[in-house]
């Protein structure tokens, strides 16, 4: 962002007397193009990647670090800036432009996980990275999609490095599925596999992202909430709060400001308030989920989870959750219950004992609780506030 671009913000907020100047620099699901303090960490993933300098393909590489270190924004951004670097290029890997072959060409493609579950979904998310031809969303089958992939991998000249994120979450396609979907055009592809834990059988080099350091982690958040919120908004004081209590983990840090920033905004108020830090930080669960995992889910399950929320803490067994949430939607109560159980498996809410007086030897019920920061969800999700 330039120099007039901030300006400008600064003064159209003061003017509003807004809190929020640009909601998207604050969300903790929107990587920065350039990614705050991870320097070495892009150098070491360059160095993994040296073939390509060559026309090369790399042996499959692992990015792997802890819950808001930043695994994904580093991944993304260097294959962002590799396909910038390359498409304007008369270096012999430079990328084509996606419409044609003039030439030799390697795109960079970083896939998320969390988006793709069927082997469907994953050829059309690699394919509509490697060509500006629209990519079917239906009316094709999925052999037709590994066809057209192929084509534009026939050349022997054109590489493909594919990254796929949260390889490791559950209900993502992990990276032996990935290598079995690629197989057709393995001598074209190189892997790099994201997440907090390297592949079973990984046989390649690793890049190691660690936590941020506090100093770190208040220059993450500095700078997004120097091109996020008004002038005066936040105080250093406080960003150095949320830098410490948030321990390392950026995810947990920028969704508490971006919870806070929405509750000074609900407030109508013209700073972020002690209060409003207390209550968003309040609403970010220790080790839980990032918020993704539940903006990835499908529109019904979003607004189940909506649901949930709106009904509070509580200490209703999940059958009369489900029942609740089923009286205000076109869902039957044994649909919303199945919902639940599966998300608590997936580990996005968490089933936790509902207190009994009971002393006898039946199963005790239990209650859901979100493992994700609700106010960002809330705020975020694109399902509006229709029923399930």
């Amino acid at each position: 962002m330039d120099l007039q671009e901030r300006i400008a913000r600064r003064r159209s907020a003061r003017q509003g007397r807004q809190v929020v100047v640009d909601r998207d620099q604050l969300s903790p699901a929107v990587h920065r193009p350039e990614p705050v303090g991870r320097g070495p960490v892009l150098e070491q993933l360059l160095d993994a990647l040296e073939p390509i300098f060559e026309g090369e393909l790399p042996p499959p590489v692992a990015v792997v670090g802890p819950p808001g270190s930043g695994t994904s924004a580093v991944v993304t951004a260097l294959f962002d800036a590799l396909n910038v670097q390359f498409s304007g290029s008369n270096r012999a890997i430079a990328t084509t432009t996606r419409g044609g072959d003039t030439g030799p060409a390697t795109w960079f493609v970083a896939v998320d996980g969390r988006q793709v579950e069927s082997p469907f979904a994953f050829y059309r998310a690699v394919l509509a990275a490697l060509s500006n031809d629209h990519v079917p969303e239906s009316g094709v089958g999925t052999d037709e999609l590994l066809d057209r992939l192929s084509d534009r991998l026939a050349r022997v000249d054109h590489h493909a490095i594919v990254a796929i994120d949260h390889h490791d979450e559950p209900e993502t396609l992990g990276t032996d599925r990935v290598r079995e979907l690629l197989a057709p055009v393995e001598d074209s592809v190189a892997t790099v596999a994201v997440g907090q834990h390297e592949p079973d059988d990984h046989r390649g080099p690793t890049v190691t992202v660690p936590a941020y350091r506090d100093h770190e982690l208040v220059d993450v958040v500095t700078e997004r909430a120097s091109t996020g919120l008004a002038a005066g908004a936040l105080d250093h004081d406080a960003v150095r709060g949320l830098a410490t209590w948030a321990d390392g983990n950026a995810h947990d840090a920028l969704a508490a400001l971006f919870g806070a920033a929405v509750l000074a905004s609900g407030d109508d108020t013209e700073r972020i308030e002690h209060r409003h830090l207390e209550r968003a930080r309040n609403d970010v669960p220790d080790d839980g989920v990032h918020v993704g995992r539940p903006l990835a889910l499908s529109v019904t399950r979003q607004r189940v989870l909506l649901a949930l929320i709106e009904l509070g803490v509580s200490d209703l067994p999940i059958r009369d959750i489900a029942a609740s949430i089923a009286d205000r939607s076109s869902l039957t109560a044994g649909t919303v219950k199945r919902f639940l159980y599966e998300l608590a498996d997936r580990g996005i809410v968490e089933r936790v004992p509902v207190p009994t007086g009971d002393t006898g030897s039946g199963r005790q019920p239990s209650t859901v609780e979100p493992r994700f920061p609700t106010i960002a969800f809330r705020s975020l999700s694109q399902t509006g506030t229709q029923s399930p």
